[in-house]
C-alpha cells in the first residue's frame, strides 16, 4: 500500500527526489503544481510514496522565496531504529549465520531435526521481543508509545503464528495422524484470548457455580485439552448430584476418544477404526437422549461428534476461523491428510465469516500456507509486513529445507537472496546494525559482494574506530578499492584537522603516494617553522614505507639524519645529508636547510667532511645560488645572505683543514 508523506503537498508545489540505498530525499520546487494528477517520478509533480512504514524528518519553514522549501528524509524499513527490536535483529543474526555453516552433509531424519530446531529457535526470538515490547508497553506512559508498542506486540504475534504454521506445514512437513497434533498445539499456543477468563473461574471460590464456568469447559473440548476439561467437570458432579450419571458417561466418552499418536504405535487405518467405533458409541448416547436434561452436556456431546453448528455456536470462545478448523478437524477428520487442508480451511473460513466481512491480510496468509503455495505466503508477507526481516530469514529457513529450488527471479536471481539483499541493505541505513548486514551480504553468492562494496562505500567514518572496523571488513574479503576509498577519506579528514600522523599513517595504508608526497611537504614546512618534528614515533618506524614516494623517502632519511646527529655519530650523519642532496631526493627547495644543517658539523673540532665531500658541499650551495635571478637575489633578506656568506667561509675553513689533515697523513 501506498503512504503519503505527511506535510508534502503535491497539489501545491511539484515534488523532485532523488533515491538512496534506503532513503528518499523529497524537496519542494519552486514550480507550482500545474495541473493534472500528480505523476511518480523524479523531477517531476507528484507524492513520495513508498511500502511500508515511513517516516519523515522536515527541514526548512517560511513562506514565499526560495527559502520556504522543505525538505524531506523519508526512510523505509523504519522498523530498524525502533530500540526494542534490537534483540530481534541481532539474535536471529546468530541463527541465520549458525544455519548457513551447519552441517550440510546430514541427511534425513538427522537434517530435518536440525531445520525444525532452527524454525524453533527463530520463533522464540520473536516471543521473546514480543514479551519484551509487551512490558514495555505497560511500563510507558506516553500514550502515542503505548499505541506503538501496542501495534508491534500485535504484528510481532501475527509473524509468530505464520512462522508456526509454516513450520510445521513445511519444515517439519508432519504426516496425517501428528498433522492434527501439532495444529491443535498451534491452536493453543496462539489462541490465548480465554486464557484471563479460565484464570478467572478456576481461581473463584466455587467454579461450578461461575457464569463463566460452562464457557471454561467448552474452550477446553474446542482446543481438545479433555483432561482439564474432564477435571472442571467433576467440580460440577460433585457440585450437583443429579448430574453424577450424565457426568460418568461424558466423562468415559471424553476418556476413551481416539486420538493419532506421534510415534508408530498404530497406524492410519487401526486409528480410524477405533474413531468410527467411538463416533458411533456417542451418537447412539445423543440419540438416547441421555444428555437431554443438560443443554450443557448435550452440546458438548455434539461437538465431540463433530457437529457442525453446534461448533459455530461456541464462534464467540473460538474467535478465529482457524480455530474452528482445527477444532473441526479434530471431531470430524483427525486422520486428515495435509493435502486435504486446503478444502477444509476454505470452506471453515467462509463459515466462519459467513459473508459478513471480508478476509484481513493475515487471513489470506494463512489460507495460502494451507494450500501449501508457499510463494504467495512470501509475497502476502512481504506486501503486510512493515520490514524484510520475517520473509528474509523465512525464505533463507525454507532453501535450506530444498523447497524453494526451482524458483528464480526473472532479473536473475533466486527469491532467498533478493529478499536478503533487500533486508541487509535496510540493516545499512542503520548506524551500528550495518554489521550484521555484512554477514548477509557474504551468504548471498551472486551479488551479495557487488551490494556490498556499493553500501560500505556509503557508511559514514564518524570515527577513527569505526574506520578501522569497516577497514578491517575490506581487508578480509580482499576489496581493495575500498581500502583506498576509506584510507583517503580519512587521510583527508585528519589533514584538515591538522593531525599529520594520522593523515600520513591512512596515506600510507592507501598506497597514495601523491597524497603521501603532499603530507611529508607539511612535515617539512612545520619543521621550518618550529624546528622540531611532530609524530617522531610514526617518522621513526616507516622502515620499507617510507619509499612509497620520493618525498617520504626524504622525511624519513632527514629524521635518521636528525638522530644520527642527536647520538653524536657524525661522521655517518655527514654522509646521510651530502647523499640526501647528492642523489637529489632532496627537493632543491630544501637545499638551503641542509647545508645549514651542515654549518654545526663544519665547526666541529674534529675534521668531519673529507676533501671530495667539501667540494660536493661547494658544488651544491653554488647550484642553490646560481639558480636564483638577480631579482630573487635582491628581494632575499639579510638572513639570507648571511647564511650563504656563513656557510662559503666554513667551507672555506673545512677544506683548509682537510688539506692540511690529509697532507699530513700523506707525508707521514
Amino acid at each position: 500500500p501506498s503512504q503519503v508523506v505527511p506535510g508534502a503537498d503535491p497539489s501545491a508545489r511539484q515534488l523532485c527526489f532523488a533515491w538512496g540505498p534506503a532513503e528518499v530525499l523529497v524537496c519542494e520546487t519552486l514550480f507550482g503544481h500545474r495541473g493534472g494528477s500528480p505523476s511518480r517520478g523524479e523531477g517531476g509533480p507528484g507524492r513520495a510514496l513508498l511500502p511500508g512504514t515511513l517516516t519523515a524528518c522536515v527541514a526548512g519553514t517560511g513562506e514565499g522565496g526560495p527559502s520556504s522549501s522543505r525538505l524531506f528524509v523519508v526512510r523505509k524499513d523504519q522498523d530498524i531504529y525502533i530500540q526494542t527490536l534490537r534483540k530481534l535483529f541481532n539474535e536471529s543474526h546468530g541463527i541465520f549465520i549458525g544455519l548457513q555453516r551447519s552441517e550440510e552433509e546430514l541427511a534425513g531424519k538427522s537434517r530435518k531435526a536440525q531445520l525444525v530446531q532452527v524454525s524453533k529457535n527463530y520463533r522464540s526470538v520473536i516471543r521473546a521481543c514480543m514479551e519484551d515490547m509487551h512490558q514495555a508497553a505497560i511500563l510507558t506512559r506516553d500514550p502515542a508509545l503505548h499505541s506503538q508498542y501496542s501495534t508491534q506486540v500485535s504484528i510481532l504475534s501475527a509473524m509468530e503464528l505464520i512462522w508456526n504454521l509454516c513450520e510445521i506445514l513445511f519444515v517439519e512437513a508432519a504426516a496425517a495422524g501428528p498433522l492434527l497434533l501439532r495444529l491443535l498445539d498451534w491452536v493453543r499456543l496462539h489462541v490465548c484470548d480465554v486464557d484471563n477468563m479460565v484464570h478467572e473461574v478456576l481461581s473463584s471460590e466455587n467454579p461450578s457455580k461461575h457464569e463463566l464456568f460452562w464457557n471454561v469447559v467448552d474452550v477446553f473440548v474446542l482446543q481438545g485439552r479433555m483432561d482439564e476439561a474432564r477435571h472442571l467437570l467433576s467440580k460440577e458432579a460433585s457440585a450437583n448430584p443429579t448430574s453424577v450419571n450424565m457426568y460418568k458417561i461424558l466423562d468415559d466418552l471424553m476418556k476413551k476418544m481416539p486420538v493419532p499418536s506421534l510415534g508408530n504405535t498404530q497406524t492410519l487405518t487401526e486409528m480410524e477404526l477405533k474413531w468410527q467405533h467411538w463416533h458411533e458409541e456417542c451418537q447412539r448416547y445423543l440419540q438416547d437422549g441421555t444428555f437431554a436434561s443438560n443443554s450443557h452436556m448435550e452440546s458438548i456431546c455434539k461437538i465431540l461428534l463433530g457437529d457442525e453448528d453446534a461448533i459455530l455456536e461456541k464462534k464467540d470462545l473460538m474467535t478465529t476461523w482457524y480455530h474452528f478448523l482445527v477444532t473441526r478437524l479434530l471431531y470430524s477428520h483427525p486422520t486428515v491428510k495435509p493435502m486435504e487442508l486446503r478444502f477444509y480451511a476454505q470452506a471453515c473460513m467462509d463459515l466462519f465469516l459467513g459473508g459478513e466481512s471480508s478476509p484481513e491480510p493475515l487471513d489470506t496468509i494463512l489460507m495460502a500456507a494451507f494450500e501449501f503455495e508457499m510463494h504467495q505466503v512470501i509475497k502476502e508477507c512481504s506486501i503486510a509486513l512493515s520490514n524484510w526481516w520475517f520473509v528474509a530469514h523465512l525464505t533463507d529457513l525454507l532453501d535450506h529445507c530444498k523447497l524453494l529450488q526451482s524458483h528464480n527471479l526473472y532479473f536473475g536471481s533466486n527469491m532467498r537472496e533478493f529478499l536478503l539483499l533487500e533486508y541487509a541493505s535496510g540493516l545499512f541505513s542503520h548506524h551500528s546494525l550495518w554489521q550484521l548486514g555484512v554477514d548477509y551480504f557474504d551468504h548471498c553468492p551472486e551479488y551479495g559482494r557487488v551490494y556490498l562494496e556499493l553500501h560500505i562505500e556509503r557508511i559514514p567514518l564518524n570515527t577513527e574506530q569505526k574506520a578501522l572496523k569497516v577497514l578491517r571488513i575490506c581487508e578480509q574479503r580482499q576489496m581493495h578499492e575500498q581500502v583506498r576509498s576509506i584510507c583517503k577519506i580519512m587521510a583527508m579528514k585528519a589533514l584538515r584537522n591538522n593531525r599529520l600522523g594520522s593523515a600520513l599513517s591512512w596515506s600510507i595504508r592507501a598506497k597514495d603516494a601523491a597524497f603521501a608526497t603532499l603530507i611529508s611537504d607539511r612535515f617539512l614546512k612545520d619543521y621550518c617553522e618550529s624546528g622540531c618534528f611532530s609524530d617522531l614515533d610514526l617518522i621513526d618506524n616507516l622502515g620499507p614505507s617510507m619509499l612509497l614516494s620520493d618525498r617520504l623517502t626524504f622525511l624519513g632519511k632527514y629524521r635518521e639524519f636528525h638522530r644520527l646527529y642527536g647520538e653524536k655519530r657524525f661522521s655517518e650523519a655527514a654522509k646521510l645529508l651530502l647523499m640526501l642532496m647528492t642523489a637529489h631526493i632532496a627537493p632543491c627547495s630544501f637545499w638551503m636547510t641542509l647545508l645549514t644543517d651542515a654549518l654545526p658539523l663544519l665547526e666541529q673540532k674534529e675534521v668531519i667532511f673529507s676533501a671530495e665531500q667539501t667540494y660536493e658541499l661547494m658544488r651544491c650551495l653554488e647550484d642553490l645560488t646560481a639558480g636564483k635571478s638577480d631579482k630573487q637575489k635582491f628581494q632575499d633578506d639579510d638572513v639570507e645572505t648571511m647564511k650563504v656568506e656563513m656557510l662559503r667561509l666554513a667551507l672555506a675553513r673545512n677544506l683548509a683543514r682537510v688539506i692540511v689533515k690529509e697532507g699530513t697523513l700523506e707525508g707521514s
